[in-house]
């Protein structure tokens, strides 16, 4: 009973009475849409549960079965497939906002590394899930990216080994796939709540990206109100591509048997992994691509313990909002050189883009190095030099 109060209490002071700064906009609605889509996910991936059959013989049968026979089976196939691109796009949405406002600096930092390791399972989760249909571009991409492991010195093709249960990928490494992609959502839900925790901690922040605002309202009705009529359009946005357009975002080659004696002529993941497998791609040395493919999360999680700049907002800093834009049209640029075949100038472009997306990392902490270094100049300053060299 004691639990049941706690939990309550948590709810209560997390969605009634929170104290949440009054300039909150639609941009920082993507964490709502978040946990709506894995909600979703969740509820719809338990009803695939029920028809689904883990064998490498009955899977894609079964998965036309659930398709063609089932009552609103596709409905249901469906909104859990696109469901995992549009939880991908709200994510990715949250992130360069977070970026682009400060969202990740001190006291905030768990509360940023809590949502780059939500990021990390969503992307582990989502490629377990893409490999179960047991199409085509499932079997292939299966294979491919567990390959990667074999790069790993020394006990690189052990773990490839491990990760298949065997000596290829069969139907022991889709019973092993099915079972932790219907375990690793419940590990995501863990970690969102464990975000709404931290977040309840350190307060949400605003577009200065300063720390609390003096101007503070409840949550409820106020962002409530917004929130829902927001969530209600979302829905009816992942309905109407569900509904019209339900493949836009998948691939062709998925609809067709796995065929382990036939190469398609491109292998892709889903188009959220582009990025990062474009960044794979670019590099020509296996293990290094690999080690560029780790780095790219990896610098996402430690930005907030070595980039320290007084002014954290890029409203406040042109200069650093231009990097910011810069980055996200390199991330969408990524995306397009990932699904492009292996050839001039996409080659070249592919390693353009990637050392872009690296050197990104450095020139923002330089910047705000140089940044701080300016601020506390200034603040030593008399007041009047100050207002004279502002108003002239």
């Amino acid at each position: 009973m004691r639990q049941v109060k706690r939990s309550l209490g948590f709810i209560y002071d997390t969605a009634i009475t929170y104290p949440a700064p009054a300039t909150l906009n639609y941009n920082y609605n993507f964490g709502i849409y978040a946990l709506v889509v894995l909600a979703l996910q969740i509820i719809t991936g338990i009803f695939l549960v029920m028809f689904y059959c883990s064998n490498a013989s009955l899977a894609f049968l079964s998965v036309e079965h659930l398709m063609r026979d089932v009552p609103y089976g596709w409905f249901i196939r469906y909104l859990h497939a696109n469901g995992a691109s549009f939880f991908f796009i709200v994510v990715y949405a949250h992130l360069f906002r977070g970026l682009y406002y400060g969202s990740y600096f001190f006291p905030r930092r768990l509360l940023w590394c809590s949502g780059v390791i939500i990021l990390l399972l969503m992307i582990i989760t989502s490629f377990l899930g893409y490999v179960l249909p047991w199409g085509q571009m499932s079997y292939w991409a299966a294979t491919v990216i567990t390959n990667l492991a074999s790069t790993v010195p020394f006990f690189g093709q052990k773990i490839v080994n491990w990760l298949w249960s065997g000596f290829s990928v069969d139907n022991p490494t889709l019973s092993k796939f099915f079972s932790l992609h219907y375990i690793l959502p419940f590990v995501i839900l863990a970690f969102v709540l464990l975000h709404l925790a931290l977040l309840h901690q350190s307060g949400s922040g605003t577009s200065s990206g300063w720390g609390r605002s003096i101007d503070e309202i409840p949550f409820h009705p106020y962002y409530t109100i917004k929130d829902f009529f927001s969530v209600i359009l979302f829905i009816a946005i992942i309905i109407f591509f569900v509904s019209f357009i339900p493949n836009s975002l998948g691939h062709p080659d998925n609809y067709i048997p796995a065929n382990p004696d036939q190469t398609p002529e491109h292998i892709v993941p889903e188009w959220y992994f582009l990025p990062f497998y474009a960044i794979l791609r670019s590099i020509p040395n296996k293990l290094l691509g690999v080690i560029a493919l780790v780095a790219s999360i990896i610098f996402l999680l430690i930005l907030p313990f070595i980039d320290r700049p007084l002014t954290r907002s890029s409203v406040y800093k042109p200069f650093i909002a231009k990097l910011n834009i810069l980055f996200i049209a390199d991330c969408f640029v990524l995306g397009y050189i990932g699904q492009s075949p292996l050839e001039e100038p996409f080659l070249f472009l592919g390693r353009l883009t990637t050392l872009i997306y690296f050197a990104y990392f450095f020139v923002f902490i330089i910047v705000s190095q140089i940044d701080r270094y300016f601020l506390k100049a200034v603040q030593k300053l008399p007041d009047n030099i100050v207002y004279n060299s502002l108003s002239k």
